[in-house]
């Protein structure tokens, strides 16, 4: 039995809203209501008639307002009316206001679901009670689930009533900062005294926390006091909040991230549109912030702005997000033991809808994911359109994340065979394809063209010319590692470090493979690591390929920014890597290497030159996630436990799974034993 409650608490706080705009959802999981409503009340039916000016939209948190049209100055409407208890779902007369953002466009007598109190709201938690008296409490739910169709029953459930197995493992949003996992968290992990620049990360990353409606929900991008254009650093990004989303939980601060979460899902089902077309559902926005909408009265409200992409330079929609939602969910019941978050109806279903729209079916003949350029932490045009490998593992990651969390059952079987099944085909894919050592690069060296038969050995029709000069003197013979991009007739030989890293991380590598890129960036710790750690790509493009792959992007000069600067924020992916692998001495290293610079050049977004010596020509100061990226690293080095549980193994099922089916055609079976045999090595 599903429940499923509303509270408006007396307390006077600023309203808050999401204004969400599906268009084929129901309006709080329920199809629209008939024209009269009766709530069972044990012996006694409440009738509840709408009033003839309200019809029900298909939206969630909206309904809309026919003839004759209600102004700001109408009271709130409450759907249950106070006789029933003491909880209510508010409806007040909305008419969007004109900004001078135009945050929202102006519709005269639309109702939003919003409270001029503070709205408690438990995000269509499946289970959800509120007190009415010392002796009992009254709970409103829906009988046969969410979608049913029956009326609304309200129970009376004596107080002695054995709930308390239920509401302990239950954790809500609230501004106070106390929730279940207070008591698993509390004191954090790391309990040695903090170093005096420790201490100053902290207080700075304390000051980059977002509040809405009195919570915290993220941290800034950068929180420079002499930047007087802060562009879109003042928003709270997903991919940029996931350092500091460890940070707080290594700290035994866990409701930040769970308000996050669960804030960034409900955005998820906003109308994405650029130029009339909006994407597909299941898109996590790049971006959100806490905008202040003006009302009548002096009064005002808080409201989340997102942006999935069409605000963003070059209007790429990020493909990231979503994946970086998902391991994040991960993390924080990894960490905190707060299992029931993933369970949630809405939580599931906003993991549902991120992997059908990663697996939706496309012409694309390989397993890997099929982005534009700029649709990751390189957001601008830097020649990774295609299959980059930052992407695949990433997505590889948020595969095994979401058939760790997915609830199984006759709704979810089908995509957890196909998780499974994409798994096997993308682990294989990129390790056998992307993956270059001096002896792939020797056979590459050697390939034939243009062959066509389906025993090809350059089944890409790879030209052994593309094979970069630097690359032949700049390969270990101890080392190797994943390539950038694979495409027909293409291969990017520059070294990528968050991907290289993440393979490490989720073992899409193999442990050998893994190894060997450890040993690569030990082997060339002066050009990936240099004077601040680390490299985001390696080398950079100069001169006529400069103007080509980026359209002579400013920005991107050679040796700075995405083209080849050090980007200190990556220092909390190496340091978990080197602990997955047993180098622990290398993250020290690096670490060690880091703290002697940050706090006096004040947290630089990225570092220019060959060797990232000088600060980036237009890097931010105070750059939240290389201050958590630091925090996070320092406090994973301290604890090594900790960071086992973020980390995947290696997944021996899925080396007997054979999605190809070749044999059923008569085909040659594919190589699936080759790929074993490297992991028994």
């Amino acid at each position: 039995m599903n429940t499923i409650a509303f509270f408006a608490n007396s307390s006077m706080k600023p309203s808050c809203r999401f204004l969400i705009t599906r268009r084929r959802a129901p309006f709080l999981g329920f199809p629209p209501p008939p024209k009269y409503h009766h709530l069972h009340h044990h012996h006694h039916t409440l009738t509840i008639k709408n009033p003839p000016i309200f019809r029900f939209n298909n939206d969630p948190f909206r309904a809309l307002a026919s003839n004759p049209v209600i102004n700001n100055t109408d009271r709130p409407i409450c759907v249950f009316n106070s006789g029933i208890g003491q909880s209510g779902l508010i409806l007040r007369p909305y008419s969007a206001v004109n900004t001078t953002n135009n945050i929202l466009n102006n519709r005269v007598g639309s109702f939003a679901v919003v409270s001029s109190l503070v709205l408690r709201v438990r995000c269509f938690s499946t289970s959800v009670e509120t007190r009415v008296n010392e002796k009992n409490f009254e709970r409103i739910y829906v009988q046969n689930g969410l979608s049913s169709a029956k009326p609304l029953v309200v129970e009376r459930i004596d107080k002695d009533e054995n709930i308390v197995g239920e509401e302990d493992s239950r954790i809500e949003i609230n501004k106070d900062g106390e929730s279940a996992t207070e008591e698993k968290l509390e004191g954090g992990v790391d309990n040695r005294e903090e170093s005096d620049i420790e201490k100053e990360a902290w207080r700075l990353l304390r000051d980059a926390v977002v509040m809405y409606c009195g919570s915290p929900v993220g941290t800034v991008a950068a929180n420079d006091p002499g930047d007087k254009q802060p562009l879109n650093y003042d928003q709270v990004f997903i991919r940029d909040f996931v350092p500091s989303a460890l940070a707080f939980l290594l700290k035994g601060e866990g409701d930040i991230v769970r308000n996050f979460l669960l804030h960034t899902l409900q955005l998820q089902s906003w109308e994405k549109t650029v130029d009339c077309y909006s994407p597909g559902q299941g898109l996590m926005p790049a971006s959100f912030k806490v905008r202040t909408v003006p009302l009548d009265n002096n009064k005002f409200e808080e409201v989340l702005d997102p942006d999935f992409g069409e605000s963003a330079i070059g209007r790429v929609a990020p493909v990231d997000s979503g994946l970086w939602w998902i391991i994040l969910l991960r993390a924080y019941g990894k960490i905190t033991g707060d299992y029931a978050l993933q369970e949630r109806v809405d939580v599931q279903t906003g993991i549902k809808l991120i992997i059908n729209l990663c697996l939706a079916d496309g012409f694309d003949m390989f397993p890997s994911l099929l982005v534009t350029d700029g649709s990751c932490m390189i957001d601008r045009r830097m020649g990774i359109h295609g299959h980059p490998l930052e992407i695949q593992s990433l997505f590889y990651s948020a595969l095994r994340c979401s058939r760790e969390m997915l609830t199984v059952n006759d709704g979810s079987k089908n995509l957890v065979r196909a998780i499974n099944n994409r798994l096997s085909a993308l682990s294989f894919h990129i390790r056998e394809y992307y993956w270059v050592d001096m002896k792939k690069i020797n056979e590459i060296y050697r390939y034939k063209t243009e062959e066509y038969s389906l025993d090809a050995t350059n089944k890409f029709n790879i030209y052994p010319e593309q094979i970069p000069l630097w690359l032949m003197d700049w390969i270990p013979e101890e080392g190797g590692y994943l390539i950038g991009n694979l495409q027909p007739a293409h291969m990017d030989f520059r070294f990528f470090t968050l991907g290289n890293l993440w393979s490490i991380v989720s073992s899409l590598g193999t442990p050998k493979q893994n190894v060997s890129i450890l040993n690569l960036i030990e082997a060339k710790w002066d050009d990936l690591i240099g004077n601040m750690p680390l490299k985001i790509c390696y080398p950079a493009v100069e001169n006529e390929e400069w103007r080509i792959i980026t359209g002579s992007d400013p920005k991107n000069t050679s040796w700075s920014y995405h083209n080849g600067g050090s980007w200190p924020s990556l220092l909390w992916q190496f340091t978990l890597a080197c602990m997955k692998m047993g180098r622990i001495d290398l993250a020290q290293k690096a670490v060690a290497l880091a703290e002697k610079r940050l706090l006096a050049d004040r947290w630089p977004e990225y570092y220019d030159t060959r060797t990232g010596k000088y600060i980036g020509k237009q890097s931010r100061l105070f750059q939240t996630w290389t201050i958590a990226g630091f925090l996070t690293s320092k406090m994973l080095i301290e604890n090594p436990e900790m960071a086992s549980l973020l980390i995947w193994e290696e997944d021996y099922e899925l080396l007997e799974i054979c999605v190809c089916a070749l044999s059923k055609s008569g085909r040659k079976k594919c190589s699936r034993g080759a790929a074993k045999s490297q992991i028994l090595v």
